[in-house]
């Protein structure tokens, strides 16, 4: 290896397991790599240290590397992930007061699993018809999976949330404080800082981002082009080391010594308690509700979870343009296939005798329970990837994708977009 003393980014988040396991379980040390873990206080240190040579790579949100190699709200650099953390892992809290209102303006939609954003609508109505100020949410980062999550489960209802609401953004462990000081109204956070506010009965979860769409995916391990064109033989040793991490960590009887080793106060330093709620497969959306099975909440292999699909990247590209974080129109195709590596990924399944699909797209929300994915040696059992709007996305026509939004905030031309998305071949 070209380097065996790494030193790798996270926040402290459950989903942040697959490094901690990686270190704690000695499958670093396996591949002959000594692995320091930084804590971070947000999503911007991490871009930064990983973009200015700080840390080698990190824990980064699925959206981080495809914003940072466009320019997102930051400095442009070539960044990639070949390895996919997680899946699910996400909801959507309110507090206390807002959660009463919801129920009062609308319980039956409040009553219906999954919760739409329809009782909110109906409140933020009448907020406005009684010249209210608007209500403030957050979520992590712009370009993250939770402010897509929270836009799409919002515009779904008919709200627009660049104009009906207030969306702004607050570091992970700072939700449950902002929430408690009634600074905000509700958020979009990873665990467990929804089960925490439920724990400490300041809030009411209404729905998972597994709800909004089925095993979407969640965090990636980023590095930028540079690290891993000039570390190649390092790079392929983290991510077997991180396979093994995942494949552990999916093993039911591993997650409650997971959970302890994340809730140790230099990692996620929540409660074991609060960190045992998804991790062992429950999760408790009321102070007042026994927790229920929900055995998909934190997925980390299975499902072909670690894969990074380029119909996925092209997904999120879609919502950055959907949302005008991207201004122009681009080649989606040509940065999903430079920022997202499935080729590097499979090097090292192969090596660890893993399978991996040899397609590198699929389509969405078209399997509402477990399917097979016979394109694979074996064939490869995979989950449900429904959305909450019954919608499906087809990567080979996403400027129709995009034309389907009544809600957006997009400026740019869909005939531009057209000819810039080719609807084939097919993604390489």
């Amino acid at each position: 290896m070209e380097k065996t003393q790494l030193n790798f980014g996270f926040i402290p988040l459950t989903d942040c397991a697959p490094l901690v396991v990686a270190r704690e379980g000695g499958f670093f040390v396996q591949q002959g790599l000594e692995v320091t873990l930084s804590r971070e206080p947000s999503w911007a240190n991490i871009r930064d240290k990983v973009l200015f040579g700080e840390l080698d790579g990190a824990q980064m949100l699925a959206g981080m590397p495809l914003a940072t190699t466009l320019g997102i709200n930051g400095i442009a650099k070539p960044t990639i992930t070949a390895f996919n953390l997680d899946l699910n892992g996400n909801a959507i809290t309110v507090s206390n007061a807002l959660y009463q209102r919801l129920l009062a303006a609308d319980p039956a939609a409040m009553q219906t699993y999954p919760v739409s954003a329809q009782a909110l609508k109906t409140v933020i109505d009448a907020d406005k018809a009684a010249g209210k100020d608007c209500m403030t949410f957050a979520m992590v980062f712009p370009v993250s999976t939770h402010n897509y999550a929270l836009r799409y489960w919002m515009a779904a209802a008919g709200i627009h949330p660049d104009k009906d609401v207030r969306l702004v953004v607050v570091p992970p462990p700072k939700m449950v404080t902002q929430l408690q000081a009634g600074n905000i109204h509700g958020y979009c956070v990873g665990e467990p800082w929804n089960s925490q506010a439920v724990k400490l009965g300041i809030g009411h979860i209404l729905i998972t981002n597994y709800e909004i769409w089925n095993n979407m995916p969640e965090k990636v391990l980023g590095v930028t082009q540079k690290w891993a064109e000039s570390y190649p033989h390092t790079h392929q040793s983290v991510l077997k080391a991180l396979l093994t991490a995942c494949q552990w960590l999916d093993q039911p009887e591993n997650r409650l010594t997971a959970a302890q080793w994340l809730a140790q106060p230099h990692y996620v330093g929540a409660s074991l308690d609060v960190m045992k709620m998804s991790m062992l497969g429950t999760f408790q959306y009321h102070p007042d509700q026994e927790p229920q099975s929900f055995p998909d909440f934190n997925v980390f292999h299975r499902y072909a979870a670690n894969f990074p699909w380029h119909s996925q990247a092209a997904w999120f590209l879609s919502q950055m343009l959907r949302w005008g974080d991207i201004e122009t129109a681009i080649n989606i195709r040509a940065v999903a296939q430079q920022v997202y590596r499935p080729d590097l990924y499979r090097q090292a399944a192969t090596a660890l005798g893993i399978a991996s699909p040899p397609l590198d797209e699929k389509i969405e929300g078209i399997h509402a329970t477990s399917w097979t994915l016979n394109e694979a040696t074996p064939p490869i059992t995979m989950g449900a990837d429904q959305f909450l709007d019954g919608t499906s996305y087809d990567p080979q026509h996403l400027a129709d994708y995009l034309a389907s939004f009544t809600i957006h905030r997009r400026s740019v031309a869909l005939a531009d977009l057209k000819r810039r998305i080719p609807t084939s071949p097919a993604f390489a």
